[in-house]
């Protein structure tokens, strides 16, 4: 790459700037150009019903100005325009925007498509940069003034001709603003608005786009700023944006030219658009959301949003997309898995405190926004390979089948699954992980346990009642090991659930012979009987291993199974 063909974007003076010490206390102004922008960058534009779905979507989301179209582009767009007027297809409460170029004919063309709308916004264009005055338009900087200004003379001559009893708000964009020299922006801008006047009741919009992103987010944030000072009737003036990604910091672009004044922002779902996109309006909306400012936008079912937006535009979100991607809310690595499942265990233990979750500060590892509250599971949290630990396994037990194992059954479980996904290469799913627990520790096959000197430790959930239960169980259970050398102690773990998810109690056992210990868990309808079934499993467990179990005194079995199973 020959580097020396490329320079530095120059710096805006302004040494005082104020954005910096900034902070948002309320959202912006949101326009969609997903209809328009959006539409205008697929390899097969949207036919008329994908439109429609989106532009249904847009509306059910809350969004209260949509760029519908390019209505003198094509018959198809036109069309689309005069489908949502007819049908009446466009809420009281919506403004719909329209984009037109500083063109006699298409003005015309423009300001008819829109024909008995209610409220509209028409938004003129003419790009203003050094380089597409000299290189594209051959313009001096007075001639593409003169431009800007007549096309905004005719916006105004063919608004009142064909939008009368329409409540019409007008739009200039700078086109190539960000590379455009300020001074002349501000001059362009200061002229169109000579023409149109606005004031009170009159206001005008004018929209500022990096249509390259080039510089540095700070950098158009200090054009954003200079700009928001030197414009005269400021206060009917709406400072709008409309970032473009090629950089890749559209979002960072956006938020910092709200921090210098800007008060409206343009942008797309999941950032559709031309090359690297516009701004991505989810990520905007739930960046806000997460410093707990309500962007006034519906993304509580976020996973729908992101699967019509694919269905209407052909294009998939990428699974690293901030908050929709299919993997944002996914943790593989061990460490992350354990400090998530240690988060999400501390927040269930304040709820239960609290009474329910509502209001309780978010402060999960990891996570920068609860899953649920945009319509995700936690089961899609943790997923498991061969970098995960202890705690991905142990943390899908937990959520999908309601069994919280014990830490150094955790650790156990976690290297055979580890060694599972290291012979495969590959993802195990959650029922995988089951089967692996269920045929390894649940296996309570072979004769009863006759153990010699050994000592059993019961693991054993909240919910299962006083400490004269706990005692009750442990003489039962003593009873049908039939060993006084048997010690059988219990602890529990008031915060860790009872039940898995079938109903049944759960007690994990740990059964130490000379030095080694076994694991083994049980699943019953009584706390004797799980425990008494954990026990065996971790026998079972324990002859495969060749540890010292005596196989030749057999207690005879209890004649009152109740003794054993609480049933």
């Amino acid at each position: 790459m020959k580097i020396s063909r490329y320079s530095g974007f120059p710096q805006v003076p302004l040494d005082d700037r104020t954005w910096p010490g900034a902070a948002v206390t309320a959202p912006p102004r949101w326009l969609s150009t997903d209809l328009r922008d959006g539409n205008q960058a697929l390899p097969v534009p949207m036919s008329p019903d994908r439109k429609l779905a989106l532009f249904e979507l847009l509306i059910e989301l809350g969004y209260k100005e949509i760029e519908i179209g390019f209505p003198a582009a094509s018959q198809d767009e036109y069309d689309f325009v005069r489908l949502l007027v007819e049908e009446d297809r466009i809420p009281d409460d919506v403004w719909v925007t329209v984009l037109v170029q500083a063109r006699d004919e298409l003005i015309e063309r423009t300001t008819e498509s829109l024909r008995g709308a209610r409220r509209a916004t028409l938004h003129l264009y003419n790009a203003t940069s050094p380089v597409m005055r000299r290189l594209v338009f051959g313009m001096s900087r007075d001639e593409c003034k003169d431009l800007a200004v007549q096309g905004t003379r005719l916006v105004m001559k063919y608004a009142d001709k064909a939008l009368d009893g329409c409540d019409v708000r007008f739009q200039y964009s700078p086109e190539h603003f960000c590379d455009t020299e300020p001074d002349f922006a501000l001059e362009v801008c200061e002229a169109v608005m000579d023409v149109w006047q606005p004031g009170p009741g009159r206001p005008a919009i004018l929209n500022f786009p990096t249509t390259v992103e080039r510089s540095t987010p700070n950098v158009f944030a200090d054009q954003i700023e200079w700009m928001h000072r030197n414009l005269s009737r400021r206060e009917h003036v709406c400072l709008s944006v409309h970032p473009h990604n090629d950089r890749g910091t559209a979002v960072a672009a956006a938020e910092l030219a709200v921090l210098a004044g800007a008060e409206r922002v343009e942008g797309c779902l999941f950032g559709g658009g031309e090359r690297a996109g516009n701004v991505c309006l989810v990520t905007l909306g739930l960046n806000l959301a997460t410093q707990g400012i309500d962007p006034g936008v519906d993304f509580t079912d976020l996973d729908r949003v992101r699967r019509v937006v694919e269905e209407c535009t052909g294009i998939s979100v990428p699974a690293r997309h901030p908050y929709g991607g299919d993997l944002v809310f996914t943790a593989f690595s061990g460490g992350h898995q354990d400090a998530i499942k240690k988060g999400l265990d501390a927040l269930a233990r304040e709820a239960d405190a609290a009474g329910g979750h509502a209001g309780l500060p978010w402060t999960v590892p990891y996570l920068p926004v609860d899953p649920h509250d945009v319509g995700r599971t936690y089961e899609a949290v943790v997923r498991v390979t061969s970098q995960s630990g202890k705690a991905g396994p142990a943390y899908l037990l937990s959520t999908r089948y309601g069994l919280d194992l014990p830490r150094d059954l955790q650790i156990e479980l976690g290297r055979a699954v580890q060694a599972l996904a290291e012979s495969g290469g590959g993802e195990i799913p959650p029922e995988q992980i089951k089967e692996l627990f269920d045929a390894e520790y649940l296996d309570a096959a072979g004769p009863p346990p006759v153990l010699s000197s050994a000592v059993v430790t019961l693991h054993v959930g909240g919910g299962y009642g006083t400490a004269p239960d706990l005692a009750r169980a442990v003489a039962a259970l003593g009873v049908a090991l039939g060993r006084d050398e048997v010690q059988i102690r219990v602890v529990h773990h008031p915060d860790s659930a009872a039940r898995e998810r079938g109903g049944r109690l759960a007690v994990y056992a740990e059964v130490t012979m000379d030095g080694a210990s076994v694991w083994g868990a049980g699943l019953d309808g009584g706390l004797t009987g799980a425990a008494y079934a954990a026990v065996c499993a971790a026998v079972t467990r324990a002859r495969r291993r060749g540890l010292p179990v005596d196989p030749c005194r057999r207690p005879a079995p209890p004649r009152n199974r109740r003794a054993i199973t609480g049933r």
